[in-house]
């Protein structure tokens, strides 16, 4: 099991490098890592479990993260992993136990980190979800208006036009990469709308987000920490451009805008660290959550067959497929917390200072709380329950656009096509933070 894990790392980490970085070397090791077979549930109950430590970013990878998580419900949902990317740290993976520390920010705190290993003081970046009360409420709620209720109403043609566009586009009976040419470009689309960023230059964010999301501490050192800083402060210097150029305009409602005119962020461009690491997050966060989960839905319509045939029965059923979606993906698979006083969770003493991490994609598949959570149902009777999104202050702000997304797409692929056909397993990307693919071949019918 040790080579074949070895292996499986390296010509993942070569898949990973090609498609961050655009460089070549993806196909030989797609090819070869085909003839790879794990045995998921035998690997995940073999691991003694006092070493049994889920932050290897591979385990999404390999597609076992999954099994990992069943026996860490089942044995030890409050479990202490020695081994982690900067040290020791507890998974929570119950939902009771998720919500309890998440709606709980007086006692675990987001400030500095909230991703399993700790940033290096050198190249570190600060945001507002990694942030505490006051600086968290004033940057978020500067922003907040980018995705308020009316505003997302306002987009909603612009939305389904593009989206119809997009679909209008795909060859019929032809095998493609949805990823590319469906998930990545519609949400790209609306995120350059959010930015109001120039749209010739608009695949430079997902370009970014991959490059943000693609570090030791989440589990993928596929790109060099350095050469991965320099593109980054690239980005900086973009958007610093930008941003002058709105906060000399009249405000509006792009994210840009909004943050250079606000009392409490004006001055972000001052404090570079802290301009970009705000500037990341609102890339990540428009792009990984719906990306992910416009790919996830449908390997997941193809996994259970019968639910494209209820929304094809039913067409007012799609209005109950996004949170269903994101529920099954779970497309962040984590956020961490770290403990500002000694306290107890399932029986467990946490010490001040220990590292805590809720494990969104475990409690998303709880069987205590969530019935038959291991299946795709689109006519759940409660779809929004689930804590994809987290919950407290630190909630996801743009749960609804990524819903209305998610809802559009859905609606507009009913119209068209009877049938989208995965056509092979699809690639999932190496981390154990954002759980998303790179590829996803399919076929599509009408």
């Amino acid at each position: 099991m040790a080579r074949t894990d070895h292996r499986w790392r390296e010509l993942t980490g070569r898949i990973a490098r090609a498609h961050i970085t655009g460089k070549t070397g993806e196909n030989a090791a797609m090819n070869e890592i085909r003839d790879i077979r794990v045995d998921a549930r035998g690997e995940a109950w073999s691991v003694p479990l006092e070493t049994l430590d889920p932050s290897d970013g591979g385990l999404w990878q390999r597609n076992v993260l999954h099994d990992y998580m069943r026996r860490l419900r089942e044995e030890d949902p409050v479990h202490w992993s020695p081994t982690g990317p900067s040290g020791g740290f507890w998974s929570i993976t119950k939902f009771n136990d998720i919500v309890a520390v998440d709606s709980n920010h007086g006692v675990f705190s987001s400030d500095r980190d909230i991703t399993l290993g700790d940033q290096p003081e050198e190249g570190m970046i600060r945001n507002f979800i990694a942030s505490d009360p006051p600086v968290h409420d004033q940057q978020r709620k500067a922003v907040t208006p980018a995705v308020a209720p009316r505003r997302l109403a306002d987009l909603e043609i612009l939305i389904r036009q593009r989206t119809a566009a997009v679909l209008d586009s795909l060859p019929l009976n032809e095998p493609f990469d949805w990823v590319d040419r469906v998930s990545i470009e519609l949400t790209t689309q609306f995120l350059a709308t959010l930015f109001d960023f120039p749209w010739e230059d608009r695949r430079l964010l997902p370009y970014w987000s991959d490059l943000t999301t693609a570090t030791a501490e989440t589990g993928n050192a596929t790109v060099d920490r350095d050469e991965r800083l320099a593109i980054l402060m690239q980005c900086h210097d973009y958007f610093s451009r930008l941003w002058r150029e709105r906060a000399a305009l009249p405000p509006s409602f792009d994210f840009l805008s909004l943050l250079a005119h606000s009392p409490d962020t004006r001055d972000l461009i001052d404090n570079p660290a802290e301009f970009l690491g705000n500037i990341l997050l609102l890339i990540v966060g428009g792009n990984d959550t719906t990306r992910n989960s416009m790919s996830g839905g449908v390997l997941f319509m193809n996994q259970f067959p019968g639910e494209f045939a209820k929304l094809k029965a039913n067409p007012e059923l799609a209005a109950n497929i996004a949170p269903e979606i994101v529920r099954f993906q779970s497309p962040v698979a984590h956020m961490r917390r770290t403990a500002l006083v000694d306290t107890e969770i399932g029986g467990k003493k946490i010490r001040k200072g220990d590292k805590v991490v809720m494990w969104y994609v475990s409690g998303n598949r709880d069987d205590d709380v969530i019935d038959r959570p291991d299946e795709f149902i689109i006519d759940r009777e409660r779809p929004r329950h689930h804590v994809a999104f987290g919950f407290g202050i630190h909630r996801c702000m743009g749960n609804r656009a990524a819903e209305l997304q998610l809802r559009i797409l859905w609606e507009e692929i009913n119209k068209r096509f009877s049938r989208v056909e995965l056509l092979e397993e699809p690639t999932r990307i190496t981390s154990n933070f954002i759980l998303g693919y790179s590829k996803m071949m399919v076929r599509v019918s009408a």
